[in-house]
């Protein structure tokens, strides 16, 4: 089964290396939409059909966290599995996210650890 991805992250360089991540990967990919920001991630969660959603948590205009609490609240959106992607190192945060049933990878990372989150999240769902 292809998965469709969005990619909310600020940094296009980062975006790159997540996009590559993902090509390099076993998962069965479809397509791969890139947003800048959580507004934008938002907006490309109402247009397209999105499995896997990979969020950045500091970006500018909208936070990954304000864009995953409202995704949450949304009947469509609740149960796509998302990985946060981020260099968060405040443990009481990481670890609310993971009590959310998200995956959480640290920047800097390596292509495996994030398909394992990837792999796991995707299992659960």
């Amino acid at each position: 089964m292809k998965r469709n991805v969005l990619i909310v992250e600020d940094d296009p360089t980062m975006r790159v290396v997540l996009k590559r991540t993902l090509m390099e990967s076993s998962i069965e990919l479809g397509e791969v939409y890139e947003a800048e920001n959580g507004k934008i991630g938002l907006d490309m969660l109402g247009e397209y059909d999105i499995d896997l959603m990979l969020v950045d948590i500091y970006m500018p205009v909208m936070d990954g966290m304000e864009m995953l609490d409202y995704a949450a609240e949304h009947p469509e959106w609740r149960n796509i599995p998302a990985v946060v992607v981020s260099t968060e190192n405040d443990e009481k945060r990481i670890d609310a996210i993971l009590r959310r049933g998200m995956g959480f990878v640290h920047k800097e990372f390596t292509s495996s650890l994030l398909e394992d989150q990837i792999m796991e999240k995707l299992k659960s769902e």
